[in-house]
């Protein structure tokens, strides 16, 4: 095991209320009020998508190795939306004063769910996603022709679909 993929010391990790696994079926998830994240599309609403903003997840983490939006567990008294903006900002450095939400999906499991925010990034900003903290080995803007390249996490490699129809605004029901 190399260093890189070891876990980082706590206190270099955002720790929160919200943090812990709940047991789903025979699995587990993060997040015990639920969890969230961003997909974040490079544009201003009204253009094409052509890139979104992806984190490559450090090896010690559930999933490591795959590519996936930044996201984590929602915080006590947090909507999932503010907890995904949340997020991204702590694990990304993207200001989600330069989002424009354009919408949710949400993956339901019943006692656990996933909410998934969805933005361009607002008329008039650049974002620059970046690793910010140690759960990312790597986040950038990915171009779309570059998906199928990457090792994505299977849920989100299963909503990736639905999620770059609703960034597009084409009015899918998710």
């Amino acid at each position: 095991m190399s260093a890189s993929d070891e876990a980082p010391p706590r206190r270099l990790l955002h720790r929160q209320p919200g943090d812990g696994w709940v047991t789903c079926g025979d699995h587990r998830h993060w997040g015990l009020h639920g969890a969230g994240g961003l997909f974040l599309a490079r544009g201003e609403r009204g253009t094409p998508v052509t890139h979104v903003a992806l984190q490559h997840r450090a090896v010690w983490s559930d999933q490591g190795g795959t590519w996936g939006i930044p996201g984590g567990a929602v915080a006590t008294g947090e909507t999932a939306v503010d907890g995904g903006l949340r997020e991204a900002q702590e694990e990304a450095g993207i200001d989600p004063a330069d989002v424009d939400v354009v919408g949710t999906h949400v993956l339901d499991h019943g006692p656990w769910s996933y909410t998934t925010v969805v933005g361009r990034e607002r008329a008039g900003a650049h974002v620059d996603p970046r690793a910010t903290d140690p759960e990312g080995i790597e986040v950038r803007w990915v171009a779309l022709d570059e998906l199928d390249a990457l090792p994505l996490l299977p849920a989100f490699a299963d909503a990736l679909d639905a999620l770059l129809a609703l960034a597009q605004e084409e009015g899918v029901d998710v």
